[in-house]
């Protein structure tokens, strides 16, 4: 069987310049949990899922454990942060998509999309035919075809009987078992495979895999940065974010802290990449853009005067490197400061 035989049509999709909350009426009004972003060929061009809606700023995130479905609400309160979120939040779907989506033609044996899906970890991969979106093969839909009864031909294969079922591959068998919650059947080793030389192969194997997942990891991470980055960069300071900024380190000074984190952005923002914040030299805020530069400029003019210092530092170093930065609204006193 091929992925256009067991694939489900009749897919939701969104366009790249859906904006956020549309997305998330699309997911809570087909009941999904992600969905492909399409161009206006039907090719594919990333997928969105619930964590990518995710809002960044913190409370908002712990407003709600299933916050996405609040969007919609009208029965229930909503919390005030999350509603101010959603007002503030311009990003459309092609900012916040996983890009790019891994997909199978459409006469893709059922066996390789179940060693696809195991290989890469996901749930779900859209089925392509001539680069346009026909449909989606979930595990769901390969774990119907493994429950599906079987002829006798397939269960005890006598000759080479091109209309039978295929048996499940161990991929497909470990992703039941997974599905279900289940550790995968045991595997039993031949003879040949009890000697150290085996055992090492395997451990190197595990090593390969593991490498292969942190690069995949990180290759993601980078492309969401760089995103972030350009849409910060692009974007400018707004009346209503300033006040939201301002309110909730009036909140944080209630609880007895003497800074507040006023926005965390990736070094690409900065002209030199963070290396001026983390030196730190003096003139690190001549490096700052955007977003970054706007909040200097509102805090030089409005604030600065009354005694509020603005203090830049650097939030973590992947590989190394300066990462995500921060600007920190201070009442108390630093060195790392701009007076």
């Amino acid at each position: 069987m091929k992925a256009r035989d067991v694939m489900t049509t009749g897919i939701v999709t969104v366009p790249p310049d859906a904006p956020v909350r549309a997305v998330a009426e699309t997911l809570l009004k087909y009941g999904i949990s992600a969905v492909p972003v399409v161009d206006h060929h039907g090719a594919p061009l990333g997928i969105i899922s619930e964590g990518d809606l995710m809002p960044r700023n913190e409370t908002a995130r712990e407003a709600r454990r299933d916050w996405w479905l609040q969007i919609l609400s009208n029965g229930g309160e909503v919390h005030p942060d999350y509603l101010q979120f959603m007002r503030s939040d311009h990003r459309t779907a092609a900012q916040i998509m996983v890009s790019p989506v891994v997909t199978v033609d459409e006469n893709v044996p059922l066996a390789e999309i179940a060693d696809i899906l195991f290989e890469n970890k996901i749930k779900r991969v859209p089925v392509l035919r001539e680069g346009r979106i026909v449909g989606i093969v979930s595990r769901a839909d390969l774990l119907k075809t493994l429950a599906r009864p079987r002829p006798a031909a397939a269960r005890d294969p006598v000759h080479d009987d091109g209309t039978a079922l295929p048996i499940a591959s161990d991929k497909l068998e470990a992703l039941a078992h997974r599905h279900n919650g289940a550790a995968a059947p045991p595997h039993e080793p031949a003879a040949d495979e009890f000697s150290a030389s085996a055992f090492q192969a395997l451990r190197l194997e595990h090593e390969k895999h593991e490498e292969q997942l942190r690069r995949e990891a990180k290759r993601i991470a980078d492309e969401k940065h760089h995103r972030q980055a350009g849409q910060m960069l692009a974007s400018h300071l707004t009346d209503e974010a300033w006040e939201r900024m301002m309110h909730n380190a009036r909140a944080t000074a209630k609880k007895g802290d003497e800074e507040h984190l006023l926005l965390r952005f990736p070094a690409e923002l900065c002209s030199d990449h963070g290396r001026a914040v983390n030196a730190p030299d003096p003139e690190w805020p001549a490096t700052l853009r955007g977003m970054a530069a706007d909040i200097y400029l509102r805090w030089k003019a409005e604030l600065r005067p009354h005694g509020f210092t603005l203090a830049a530092r650097v939030v973590d170093f992947p590989d190394g490197i300066p990462g995500d930065i921060g600007l920190y609204l201070s009442w108390g006193k630093h060195d790392d400061v701009a007076h």
